[in-house]
């Protein structure tokens, strides 16, 4: 099974600055959404709450770690 944290968890170090992209970047927040609701589906999917192939799970689990790099990149990226 994976780990199912969220983001500020994941990345204490970046607490303040997933924050500010939350409320001041709608593409992010918009990522950050999707990221959660993935994250969300895994762990329903690993518990069984909800039944899906494991081709099914794994398409889950590889979407959810494009978005948090994604994500991860828009956080470390230097201001312009």
């Amino acid at each position: 099974m994976t780990n199912h944290i969220d983001l500020a968890q994941e990345f204490p170090e970046l607490k303040e600055t997933i924050h500010e992209k939350k409320i001041h970047d709608a593409h992010f927040r918009r990522l950050y959404d999707q990221y959660a609701e993935l994250n969300q589906s895994v762990y329903r999917a690993e518990k069984r709450i909800d039944l899906l192939s494991e081709e099914g799970e794994e398409s889950l689990r590889k979407e959810r770690v494009h978005l948090k790099d994604e994500l991860y990149a828009m956080l470390t990226k230097p201001a312009a």
